[in-house]
This record gives structure tokens, sequence and C-alpha cells, in this order.
């Protein structure tokens, strides 16, 4: 797991850096921190039915967006009860992701496959 997160964030920075997205950009250190809960979850979660996983990579003008897609059917709930109150801790993995995206002004959403088979979480950030 540890190494398909660190290839996932090292490759994340490579494609910011080649788009001209400062490291110190106040958006890249929460990305990659979402972007490690989604693999390690894909990891987690998927890896019986989907031992690769894919990251899909977006942008525009004032946006960065990306996407862990697996081949796994399960399609979790990206909005739980502590996402959508303050008054409760998160738990960590979607919770924290949700938090983040949400924090930074962006959406999260996920995409199923034509053949229901697999999905992509997407994750859209301001820049």
């Amino acid at each position: 797991m540890g190494s398909a997160v660190r290839i996932a964030r090292e490759t994340t920075e490579q494609v910011l850096t080649e788009w001209g997205v400062s490291r110190r950009h106040p958006t890249v250190d929460p990305a990659l921190l979402i972007l490690s809960e989604l693999v390690t979850n894909s990891v987690q979660h998927a890896a019986v039915l989907s031992p690769n996983l894919t990251v899909i990579y977006a942008a525009g003008p004032d946006t960065f967006a990306f996407a862990v897609h697996d081949r796994h059917p399960y399609q979790p709930l990206l909005f739980s009860a502590s996402t959508r109150t303050s008054t409760r801790a998160t738990s960590g993995g979607l919770d924290t992701v949700m938090e983040l995206t949400l924090g930074l002004g962006g959406t999260a959403v996920i995409r199923g496959d034509a053949d229901g088979k697999g999905k992509s979480i997407w994750i859209t950030l301001p820049l």
C-alpha cells in the first residue's frame, strides 16, 4: 500500500509542476492528502477484485481535478453524518476527504463505470 500511495503522490506533484502549479500553492498539500486517502481506500477495500488502480488528472485555468479509479463495484457514501455536521470529529478515510474537499470549496463525486463493475471518485479543487 505504501508504495502505491508514494507513487501516486510523486506523480501528482510532477503533474502539478508540469502544469505550472507551485508546490507551495495552498491547495497542493490538502490535495495530496486527499489523494493519499483515496488511494489507501482503494488498496485496502478494492484490491481483492481490482488489484490495479488508476489516477486520472484534469485541469482548467482555475481548477485541478483528479480521480482514483478501481474496478470494484462498491460505491461508498461520500457524505456521512460527520461531514454534514461540524460538531462530530471525523473518523478518517472518506470523512477526511470530504472535510478537506469541502473546506477548500471543492467538489467530490463518484462516477460508476458503464458496466457497473468499477468506479472513479473525482475530486475538483479550486486553484
